[in-house]
């Protein structure tokens, strides 16, 4: 990963955490019903989560109470706006906007001596069985501060009052009792520490309960998505919902998805796009062993290009380039059928969300585009990174070069 630290690729907007934040982030730990980290130091994303506390744990999703109850936390005003690096759902990101847009002011008052832990319930205490993502509808999310800070300060204010009443002034024992808190507290008494509960929407999104599933509910019928073979399986004996079950590998998902107006493919303009040149550059770099040149040169020069476009072996020149030939031969005879002539995961790769659609649908479908097909590396970068990271390891040294052009430059 060291490449793409260097270029700022790597999760590169964290917060670093340490000395007297380490210690709010145990105690929302603690709150929060998890065990204290013994990192000295470390880095959180924008809802408080951490990679290093993940690795520590030997677990990702240490945040969450099981799928169903997920948490975050704030010990900084510096959360606000930054990438949430590792979402359970599609809109975690979305939510933790609401929660600085509503209390931003109160976060960066209360984060001076205090820390808050954050409860997303969804009123679903335990997943039983996969389409009981169905049952996502508003999000309830509840706010508690480390140390009990609210029930401290009516404390604090009982003790004015008790100080102001009658003669109490001169008791010495209120005296210290008010030293003491104000001490440990700091002076509560003009702080406005109460944070509403807010509440979210849901609509479609995916979430990585039951090892990743998108839910789309906004079309003609809902639709559900499984990348997990196994909830899949499982979840197609159902016969109470009326949805439409799909795994994630099924070519009939693709065409439904069509059907629904959900995602197009204009294969004579994709072919004049970005898009296309990076589908079709990266087809090429899998058929590369051992060459005399350095990838990255072979992609980025149109006459190496072509040299090593022909040196490998028919069948993969064809599936590299069907889309061409097909449109070529298309434009002679209607007869040629596009899944005769183009590889089917490069096909579904030239997909798009429908133009149709929001810009909150388009992302979300952009991602699930990309899960499908990964061969677009700037997409999958934008729109699935844990994967990217994934990928990333697997790739030559010079191809990995070439990778990082592409974001580098969003070309």
């Amino acid at each position: 990963m060291q490449k793409l630290k260097q270029a700022n690729l790597y999760r590169s907007e964290l917060i670093p955490i340490s000395g007297k934040l380490v210690e709010r982030y145990n105690k929302c730990l603690r709150t929060l019903g998890f065990t204290e980290t013994k990192l000295t130091s470390f880095f959180i994303d924008g809802i408080g989560w951490s990679p290093e506390v993940a690795e520590e744990r030997k677990d990702m999703h240490y945040l969450n109470h099981g799928d169903a109850n997920p948490h975050g936390i704030i010990i900084t005003p510096l959360q606000k706006g930054k990438p949430v690096y590792l979402p359970f759902h599609s809109f975690d990101k979305e939510m933790m906007q609401h929660i600085f847009r509503t209390h931003g002011q109160k976060i960066n008052d209360i984060t001076r001596d205090s820390a808050i832990c954050i409860d997303f319930d969804q009123n679903i205490d335990v997943y039983y069985e996969p389409l009981d993502v169905l049952k996502y509808d508003k999000v309830n999310i509840t706010f508690r501060l480390i140390d009990h800070l609210e029930r401290i300060q009516k404390d604090q204010l009982k003790l004015v009052d008790k100080f102001n009443t009658d003669n109490n002034f001169i008791d010495e024992n209120i005296h210290q009792q008010l030293l003491d808190s104000a001490k440990t507290y700091g002076d509560l008494r003009h702080r406005d520490l109460r944070l509403h509960p807010l509440y979210f929407s849901t609509s479609s999104f995916f979430t990585r309960a039951f090892d990743g599933v998108y839910l789309l509910r906004d079309f003609i019928k809902p639709i559900v998505i499984f990348e997990s073979k196994a909830h899949y399986k499982e979840a197609i004996k159902d016969t109470i919902h009326d949805v439409l079950i799909y795994h994630i590998e099924q070519p009939e998902l693709v065409d439904k998805l069509k059907d629904y107006i959900i995602i197009e493919c204009d294969l004579e303009y994709m072919i004049t796009t970005p898009n296309y040149d990076r589908i079709k550059k990266y087809e090429l770099a899998q058929f590369l062993n051992e060459t005399e040149h350095a990838i990255v040169d072979i992609l980025d020069n149109k006459v190496l290009f072509k040299s090593y476009l022909n040196k490998i072996e028919i069948n993969a020149r064809k599936q590299i380039m069907g889309v061409e030939l097909y449109l070529e031969k298309l434009e002679r005879s209607n007869a040629y059928k596009v899944e005769d002539m183009v590889d089917q995961s490069l096909y579904f790769a030239l997909h798009q969300p429908h133009s149709s659609l929001s810009a909150e649908h388009r992302d979300l479908i952009h991602k699930l585009l990309i899960n499908i097909a990964p061969k677009d590396v700037l997409f999958l970068y934008w729109y699935d990174k844990e994967q990217f990271y994934k990928n990333y390891e697997t790739w030559e040294d010079s191809f990995k070069d070439w990778v990082i052009a592409r974001i580098r430059n969003n070309i």
